[in-house]
């Protein structure tokens, strides 16, 4: 297995540019997810580490080789990609192993690397049946199997699971980590869903425009984002964000008709932020601040949707079977230490 190297990459098609000049290490064994918002890169990003899309600028290394200009099946990555591409009238061992096939390898050595892919996918009583008789899951599993095969240096997923419903997003993402944790190889997984970012990925790689805006595990980003972009992209319900302005008492904030206690220093007296509170962090309090719009009750878990005299929208995460009644009108109570401030114009962070 080997590690990637991306060295100031930059993507251009004729006069427009996509990628501005990424660098990145992602470690050998390392599963390393790209997200973002559609259209900021991530599977352009993607395609040039397969090969699939042109370099304009910068290197791509693959373990010790730059592999920049290198054909795709030169480079020893294999690809999942969204739809299954399965030939319907292949047996699932017979489309796992026809790779191998036609690159002339001898029919026991293609047996042996099917058998074990199988193993690992937990295919073994599909493999006689056509991709018509599985289900989306199965389909995709078999198609990671054919990519398994091949042995490659780097694993390459764009998106695999976003044609599966909901239940099978759960199952395969469960699959695909312990696929990672028993073969231990180099993975990059590219999605626009948060939630896959955090449970699968060692390092998240955050790309806005075609930028990185961020890159760390999942919990670094989640407790310590550089900006409001990654602190709003990273987190189910996202973060709230609220006008307020720094005072001698602290954190002034009109929409929650409050002062959230925070020494700050006296040059940064009367300066406006941003107030940046997690639904998991803010409870239900005394007061009549907010108003409750909207109620949505998930049985142990409740998202309460508030507004404020001030027009700002406000989520709070409550647990148990109890959440505060539509129409009704609320306060918060707000833990200093978990509250976050980022400037209104640049929008980083202010720690």
């Amino acid at each position: 297995m080997s590690g990637v190297q991306l060295n100031k990459v930059i993507k251009k098609y004729g006069d427009v540019q996509v990628i501005h000049g990424v660098d990145l290490q992602v470690a050998d064994g390392e599963f390393c997810v790209f997200v973002g918002p559609s259209g900021c890169g991530k599977s352009t990003l993607l395609r040039m580490v397969a090969g699939l899309e042109e370099t304009t600028g910068g290197s791509i290394g693959i373990g010790s080789r730059d592999v920049t200009r290198l054909d795709p099946a030169e480079r020893g990555v294999a690809m999942v990609f969204q739809t299954y591409a399965l030939y319907p009238h292949m047996t699932v061992r017979e489309n796992m192993g026809f790779g191998l096939k036609m690159n002339g390898y001898p029919k026991a050595e293609i047996d042996a690397k099917v058998a074990e892919a199988s193993r690992i996918l937990k295919l073994d009583e599909y493999l006689a049946r056509k991709p018509a008789a599985l289900s989306g899951g199965q389909r995709q599993r078999v198609s990671i199997g054919r990519a398994i095969v091949r042995g490659p240096e780097v694993f390459l997923f764009d998106e695999p699971l976003s044609n599966l419903d909901a239940e099978l997003r759960v199952e395969m993402r469960v699959e695909i980590a312990r696929l990672h944790k028993e073969i231990g190889a180099t993975m990059i997984y590219v999605t626009h869903d948060q939630v896959e970012a955090m449970t699968l990925a060692d390092k998240i790689v955050v790309l806005r425009k075609g930028v990185i805006e961020q890159v760390g595990a999942p919990l670094d980003l989640y407790n310590d984002p550089d900006n409001r972009f990654v602190a709003g992209f990273i987190g189910s319900p996202s973060m709230n964000f609220l006008s307020g302005t720094i005072t001698p008492e602290g954190v002034e904030v009109p929409g929650l008709k409050t002062v959230i206690p925070r020494q700050l220093a006296p040059a940064m007296h009367g300066r406006p932020v941003i107030v940046g509170l997690r639904p998991e962090h803010v409870a239900v309090g005394e007061g009549d601040a907010l108003h409750v719009d909207l109620t949505e009750n998930l049985g142990g878990v409740a998202f309460t949707h508030l507004m404020t005299d001030t027009g700002e929208k406000v989520v709070v995460e409550q647990r148990g079977t109890s959440a505060a009644k539509e129409g009704s009108r609320i306060g918060l109570t707000i833990d200093p230490a978990l509250m976050f401030l980022f400037d209104p114009q640049t929008e980083q962070r202010i720690r």
